[in-house]
């Protein structure tokens, strides 16, 4: 079993009214310390969606290691963005009925190794099913998907977002003591109260 992160990155951090992804966040930066996670985690690919003229996100990746998607136009919704990491890794991997994809928001700097492995762990091959951390009774990123889903996301409606598959198919909670799996940085507020706990 191949797994495989998406991290849509292409937002425009407008209710932070700055680059949120570039805010300085322990001794790195938001996006720094969320790749950080990532490729210190169990995964096998980790794969970031940006806008081609977000040069410090690029770096970024680079200087990681991930690989970068960068569409021609920027996506309106994360569900392109999904899209575009989702036919990438279909060119480059040609993912198998045994493989997994990870979601989760660019924006969680907190999200741990620990978390992900907790999450890649749960996945049954032999019963698949999508798997969401949870905490104090709350789903939380990153959300497991087995390869097999990844075709339904272009087939979701105008309106509907990744989560309409959770809907529509078995999902497996697990508990997860980590309150990061909620972290939701989208305010200046958010980030001085994710940056002090």
């Amino acid at each position: 079993m191949r797994s495989f992160a998406i991290i849509p990155a292409a937002g425009r951090s407008r209710r932070m009214r700055r680059h949120k992804l570039m805010l300085p966040f322990g001794d790195s930066t938001v996006l720094g310390q969320v790749l950080h996670g990532w490729r210190a985690s169990r995964v096998d690919e980790v794969v970031v969606v940006a806008r081609r003229d977000d040069t410090d996100v690029l770096r970024a990746c680079r200087q990681s290691g991930v690989h970068t998607v960068t569409p021609s136009e920027d996506p309106a919704q994360m569900k392109v963005s999904i899209q575009h990491a989702l036919g990438f890794v279909q060119e480059q991997f040609s993912p198998s009925r045994e493989d997994v994809w990870l979601l989760a928001p660019a924006d969680s700097p907190r999200l741990s190794p620990t978390v992900i492995g907790l999450v890649l762990s749960a996945y049954e091959p032999e019963q698949p099913a999508i798997v969401v951390p949870t905490y104090d009774g709350r789903r939380g990123h990153p959300v497991l998907f087995p390869w097999t889903l990844s075709g339904e996301v272009g087939d979701l409606g105008v309106d509907q977002g990744v989560n309409a598959l959770l809907d529509r198919h078995a999902v497996r909670e697990i508990l997860c003591s980590e309150p990061s799996v909620l972290d939701d940085l989208d305010t200046p507020d958010d980030y001085r109260r994710l940056r002090v706990t």
